[in-house]
């Protein structure tokens, strides 16, 4: 129904935690190379415990692959430059939510490839970091499985 795509992770244990996330809320996920991990990295196989076996992940090694792959819906870019908070939009089926790497976040280009209203941001404390990559994606995806009544889940 949704989709999450990670732009070039590089924390392990981050990209395990979305994989059992993913498992667990029947959400594709996409990975965009390069990776900052072996996929058989133990931290990360840690985290995402056995739900590699139920998770659908993708690999790409580009974000220009992926959008050509497959046909979203939208693509909604996660970053804290957004001015849209993350529980305004009206999601639909099939609609992207796209993360970038923990240490940069998505790159500049991508955000302003994107209308400025799907370019959304979790509200936080002014002149905080930013909250951890894995945390992020639960609170966006689970707010449009929401949005969805949560359908094909019990």
């Amino acid at each position: 129904m949704f989709h999450c795509i990670l732009y070039q992770p590089e924390i392990p244990p981050n990209t395990g935690n979305i994989i059992r996330l993913c498992a667990n809320a029947l959400i594709q996920l996409h990975l965009i190379r390069p990776l900052g991990f072996a996929l058989d990295d133990k931290k990360m196989q840690r985290a995402g415990l056995d739900y590699h076996e139920w998770a659908s992940v993708k690999i790409y090694d580009s974000l220009e692959v992926c959008l050509q792959d497959n046909d979203f819906n939208r693509i909604f870019a996660c970053s804290t430059k957004g001015r849209t908070c993350y529980a305004q939009p009206i999601y639909q089926p099939e609609d992207a939510f796209l993360f970038g790497p923990e240490t940069r976040g998505l790159p500049l280009s991508v955000l302003q490839s994107l209308p400025m209203d799907q370019v959304i941001r979790i509200p936080m404390q002014e002149n905080s970091r930013s909250l951890n990559l894995s945390n992020s994606v639960a609170v966006i995806l689970y707010e449009a499985l929401r949005q969805s009544n949560f359908d094909k889940l019990s």
